[in-house]
C-alpha cells in the first residue's frame, strides 16, 4: 500500500493559486450575498482549504446600488460606530449610507463574516466594490459565478 496517497495536503503561501472572480450584485438580498462572498474570500470553496493560510480568492463584485434589503431593514437596521469621544456614539441606517456610498453596506456586511484578526484584515484587501457596472479589473480577466453556484 501506498503511503503517500494518505498525506494530507496543507496550502500554503506559496503554493496557493488566487483565481479572479466576478459577482453582479444587482437584485442580490444583501446577507445571501455577503455570506458567499466571505466563503469565497476565505477559499471554502477550493479542495486545499486551510484555515489559517489566505487561500481565498480575488473578488470583485458590480452593482453594488442595485442590492436588495428584504423587509423594513433599509429603515429599521442601525449601524453603530463611536467616534471615541465622549458623547461620541453615531448610529446611521442603510438607506443613509448607501446614499452616502452603496460599497459601504456590501463591504460592512462581508467583514463581519470575516474573521477579526491579521488573516481577515488580508482577507478584506482581496474584495474590490463597485457601486456601478463598469470595474478596472478587466485585465485580470474575473471569471463571472452566480452565488447560488458556490456551495
Amino acid at each position: 500500500m501506498d503511503n503517500l496517497s494518505y498525506k494530507t495536503v496543507h496550502a500554503n503561501k506559496a503554493t496557493v493559486k488566487k483565481n479572479w472572480i466576478l459577482i453582479d450584485a444587482e437584485n442580490q438580498v444583501l446577507g445571501r450575498l455577503a455570506s458567499q462572498a466571505a466563503y469565497v474570500l476565505l477559499g471554502k470553496h477550493k479542495v486545499d482549504f486551510t484555515p489559517h493560510v489566505d487561500n481565498g480568492d480575488n473578488l470583485v463584485i458590480i452593482n453594488a446600488g442595485k442590492v436588495r434589503l428584504t423587509g423594513n431593514k433599509l429603515q429599521d437596521k442601525v449601524y453603530k460606530r463611536h467616534t471615541g469621544y465622549p458623547g461620541g456614539q453615531r448610529f446611521a441606517t442603510p438607506k443613509e449610507l448607501m446614499a452616502k456610498d452603496a460599497t459601504l453596506v456590501i463591504r460592512k456586511a462581508i467583514h463581519g463574516m470575516l474573521p477579526k484578526n491579521r488573516l481577515g484584515d488580508v482577507m478584506r484587501k482581496n474584495v474590490f466594490i463597485y457601486e456601478g457596472a463598469e470595474h478596472d479589473k478587466a485585465a485580470q480577466q474575473p471569471k463571472q459565478i452566480k452565488i447560488d453556484s458556490l456551495k
